[in-house]
């Protein structure tokens, strides 16, 4: 599948900071430490509504993540899925008459034009799941010890999972409660175990379904991630990440199925998630039709300005959105940006260091729009002589805010 048009980075001088990152599963603030080409897998969209700020939210955190990696000399092997066909999508389909592969084309390409202006760096591998529904299956073929049959479709077995839990550490009763809420079927009829999920779905009339070695059928939710990582990755790549409603279901059965398919684990070394994002006092979603779109920000402000609401907050906070925090983001962008056009200003180098130390602590972004903030302060006051450009390499190439 086509990805967007990556960006231009600056390279910068100096010593980078090594990248520290929060860990779901051990619930610690860890050295990241990846080899010669660091590994990262961030699940994707389902395609059936625009590019909301909670999808951009989750997004830039970890286009902040190989951002950090790069300044640390690292290459950066990213791949990222398009859940281009599941239950939400074809739902959405027949409500409003469409074809499900039209809608999930249109919406996909406003995703990557969103991606694009919020200068996100694309991943090397964009793979849409209608793209691998073979591989997925014999995936879940390799998968058959682990597995039983109810009714035409393949459900894992729990019982043959001994980590599972370890990724999110919810209790029994979170967990049916999750499962339930988030794409599970605790309560069908059957299964050997409420927690037990669906690998496969037989052919339902009216539905897509493909020939594969199970015969036809298409992908459940979470084998597509595990199947994708592992032709593009292998196991135990560095970091997989999401939003933090993926921690359960989505990440604690993926990396089950990983550990099932080749006896490593953890199956990724990092499962870091970002915050939910809020509006009116719930969580921005679809089923709740309580969205901001990235496409009508676009219309009302500069990207830049929009990418700077989203680094105001730290990628683990749950925030809620206001229309304040767009104009308090466009008056900073106005700020740095006339900061710069001077073309002198104090010591950008401390600057450097500082920007790289926020970031490197758990992205700090945060901390690092601060120490920009007094830069650009001293600079407009007339403080300092030394030229500007290294604070506009570093803004773009730590941050991806270009002035």
């Amino acid at each position: 599948m086509r990805s967007w048009s990556a960006p231009n980075i600056p390279r910068l001088p100096g010593d980078s900071v090594p990248l520290r990152l929060y860990d779901t599963a051990t619930k610690e603030i860890r050295p990241t430490d990846p080899g010669p080409t660091a590994r990262l897998y961030v699940c994707g969209i389902t395609p059936y509504d625009a590019t909301h700020l909670g999808h951009a939210n989750t997004y830039l955190a970890f286009d902040l993540v190989g951002r950090v990696w790069r300044d640390m000399g690292r290459q950066v092997h990213y791949t990222q899925n398009a859940t281009d066909v599941d239950d939400p999508l074809l739902e959405r389909a027949d409500k409003t008459g469409q074809d499900w592969r039209e809608l999930a084309e249109r919406e996909i390409e406003l995703f990557r034009s969103d991606m694009e202006a919020l200068r996100v760096i694309p991943p090397r591998d964009y793979v849409g799941v209608t793209e691998v529904v073979g591989e997925v299956a014999e995936l879940v073929r390799r998968l058959g010890p682990s597995t039983y049959t109810l009714e035409g479709d393949i459900y894992f077995d729990r019982a043959d999972a001994p980590k599972f839990g370890e990724v999110s550490g919810y209790s029994e009763a979170q967990m049916l409660a999750l499962s339930a809420e988030r794409g599970g079927d605790p309560a069908r009829p059957g299964k050997r175990d409420p927690l037990d999920w669906l690998l496969w779905r037989a052919e339902r009339p009216g539905e897509p379904a493909w020939d594969t070695v199970l015969g036809r059928g298409r992908p459940g939710w979470h084998v597509e991630c595990t199947a994708i990582a592992l032709a593009t990755l292998g196991a135990g790549f560095d970091v997989a990440g999401g939003g933090s409603d993926l921690i359960f279901p989505h990440h604690e059965c993926g990396a089950s199925e990983g550990h099932a398919a080749t006896g490593e684990w953890p199956f990724a070394r990092f499962y870091s998630h970002a915050g939910m994002v809020g509006l009116d006092g719930e969580k921005m979603s679809k089923s709740k039709g309580n969205l901001v779109f990235v496409s009508r920000l676009r219309e009302q402000a500069d990207p830049m300005a929009v990418r700077l609401v989203l680094l105001a907050h730290h990628y683990r906070e749950d925030w809620e959105y206001t229309p304040g925090q767009l104009a308090a983001a466009e008056a900073r962008l106005a700020r740095w940006r006339a900061a710069v056009a001077g073309d002198s200003g104090p010591d950008p180098e401390p600057l450097l260091a500082a920007v790289r130390e926020r970031l490197a602590d758990d992205l700090d972004a945060p901390g690092a729009l601060r120490a920009i903030d007094a830069w650009a302060e001293e600079a407009l006051a007339g403080r300092g002589d030394r030229p500007a450009g290294l604070v506009r390499d570093l803004v773009d190439a730590l941050l991806g805010v270009e002035l």
